[in-house]
């Protein structure tokens, strides 16, 4: 029957007709228009100088980054262990090794430090665990112990969210109110996206012990956005404003690529499986940028820094199958609306995982080329710096 259902929807939504679309073969420029479709390819080449340093090396699939006070940070590796960058050198010895269910996309995923971290010490991850036999992700919160060498579980935050093998979502970050941000998938079904009492194909959003604040857009509910298909990537504009990036479908509903970046506020609805592409529909936002190949979307990060001043204020968004680094510079007089997209380091590092902005004020990426879809070369997965 719910296959029925989503066949029935997938020859609605493809007979609807499509508003608020702009196109372009490379680049686009801003139009009376919210949204952006990039048909072919990923956009022109950005011409901006950059330095790239290696970082770190010898890595397995670092899916998150925290850094800490001191400067050091902690790595996480999908397999399951944390790692520690101290000095600048990688430390040979996890800080943690956590059992993980088997799954194509799900492990040891996202990781946030705590605001209060120099204090209390305290750091999060989301991670795919068996939990009575079944796989689910949770979130968890772990102490770092006083020399930075091991790290001790305290508790479930927040459990019970669904998986798969694919669309496990997984990104944690703290926003500007002090809040922990979490962005699930919707574990392949995609009706669950826009099920409220399901946490999946969501942006959920839980105070650091886990509750619900009761400013969310329902005081009984964790979901800050929903509509989701597989987050991994979303920063602040400013103190209300998320950019959020989306893995478009790759089947379902007879639908492909069209990955997405949208710009959201809480309780936005951002349309996953209902609407498609430049699709519009009532109570739901339509994407700014999306594209006509499969990108997909890893991490993103609002560039800050100033070593770089032609990013300041942009998007910066990791990809995988495309494996460059995107640029989204954004209409200062339509919020919504893209003015500017370029591409960096196409075909440099491979697949591009964890984009965040360092406490140096540089960017850093991951590769995720052992992820068993690239080229997992002798130096293995990489921690750059990107710099001018």
């Amino acid at each position: 029957m719910r296959s029925h259902r989503l066949l029935l929807s997938a020859l609605v939504a493809l007979t609807a007709s499509a508003t608020a679309c702009r196109k372009s073969q490379a680049q686009g420029t801003a139009s009376s228009a919210d949204c952006l479709l990039v048909e072919d390819g990923w956009g022109q080449d950005g011409a901006v100088p950059l330095t790239v340093d290696v970082v770190a090396e010898g890595l397995e699939v670092p899916w998150g980054v925290a850094f800490l006070p001191d400067g050091d940070a902690l790595i996480t590796e999908r397999p399951g262990r944390v790692r520690l960058l101290r000095g600048g050198q990688l430390q040979a010895k996890p800080v943690a090794t956590l059992p993980i269910a088997s799954s194509s996309e799900g492990g040891l995923l996202g990781i946030a430090a705590h605001p209060d971290f120099a204090t209390n010490r305290q750091f999060y991850l989301y991670v795919t665990t068996d939990v009575d036999g079944k796989a689910q992700n949770r979130v968890e919160r772990w102490t770092l112990g006083a020399e930075g060498t091991g790290a001790a579980f305290e508790r479930v935050i927040h459990g019970g969210i669904p998986s798969a093998t694919y669309h496990d979502g997984g990104r944690l970050r703290f926003g500007p109110d002090g809040m922990l941000y979490v962005g699930t998938g919707d574990a392949r079904d995609p009706d669950l996206s826009q099920d409220p009492a399901s946490p999946a194909g969501k942006l959920l959003r839980l105070t650091p012990d886990g509750a619900v604040p009761q400013d969310n857009p329902s005081p009984s509910s964790p979901a800050f956005l929903s509509g989701l298909r597989n987050t991994q990537g979303f920063d602040w504009k400013d103190a209300t404003t998320l950019y959020v990036t989306d893995h478009g479908p790759s089947g379902e509903t007879l639908r492909r690529a069209h990955d997405e970046v949208n710009v959201a506020k809480a309780g936005d609805n951002l349309g996953w499986p209902g609407i498609y592409s430049c699709e519009t529909q009532e109570g739901r936002v339509t994407p700014s940028l999306t594209f006509g190949d499969a990108m997909p979307p890893g991490g993103a990060a609002v560039y800050t820094g100033t070593a770089i001043p032609e990013w300041r204020g942009s998007l910066l968004v990791g990809t995988l199958k495309s494996r460059h680094l995107h640029r989204v510079e954004f209409d200062a007089r339509a919020p919504h609306r893209v003015a500017r997209h370029e591409v960096y380091l196409r075909d440099t590092y491979g697949r591009l995982r964890d984009v965040l902005m360092g406490p140096d004020g540089h960017l850093y990426v991951t590769t995720s080329n052992c992820d068993g879809r690239g080229d997992c070369g002798a130096r293995k997965d990489l921690l750059l710096r990107i710099r001018r």
